[in-house]
């Protein structure tokens, strides 16, 4: 729940006071969404048959983990299939809950059963080290940051995602729970 970068003005000849804001009581101290941009998606009641950019959203009670990957994944293939995809090619970072040897396994057992069962494809496209321009995810993800930052306050858990969701316009959805035997 760390506040992004932004400017700040003073008044002529006063100077700037920062202020560590600290995190209320009861809230966790960091917040984590993963995300997916469909783009392109057919829709063939709009002019040229294609729809707007749509973002799924899941936060996560924790922290990112290999765990919660597949599981978001899994939730993921069936939010496509729901809608009659085939294929989802998930442009991915270089963050270590998506590198990891659980993630990989994770998908290629998906893709076996999804070829068998005729289920949704997940096909990874790796970004190169340090290269987040490279993701479309990440101006949306940049975007949002500023229309929900409160420069004069944090925000509690539930204002943050609220404010998420609202600012880029996806549906709220149950966050993903790590099972106490695994985490």
């Amino acid at each position: 729940m760390a506040a992004p970068g932004c400017a700040t003005w003073t008044a002529a000849g006063q100077p700037l006071r920062l202020v560590e804001p600290t995190v209320p009581t009861g809230e966790p101290k960091a917040l984590a969404c993963y995300g997916l941009l469909l783009r392109g998606l057919p829709d063939p009641l709009r002019l040229g048959g294609v729809a707007a950019d749509e973002l799924w959203l899941r936060f996560v009670d924790g922290r990112p983990v290999s765990g919660l990957t597949t599981q978001f994944l899994t939730w993921s293939a069936a939010q496509a299939a729901a809608r009659g995809l085939t294929t989802l090619v998930w442009v991915w970072d270089n963050a270590s809950w998506h590198l990891s040897r659980t993630v990989r396994a994770a998908l290629r057992a998906h893709n076996r059963a999804a070829h068998r069962s005729s289920g949704v494809k997940i096909i990874p496209c790796w970004l190169p080290t340090k290269s987040p321009w490279l993701n479309p995810i990440e101006p949306t993800w940049a975007h949002g940051k500023r229309r929900v930052v409160e420069p004069a306050r944090l925000l509690t858990a539930a204002e943050l995602e609220a404010r998420v969701y609202a600012a880029l316009g996806a549906a709220p959805t149950h966050h993903l729970v790590m099972p106490q035997a695994v985490a």
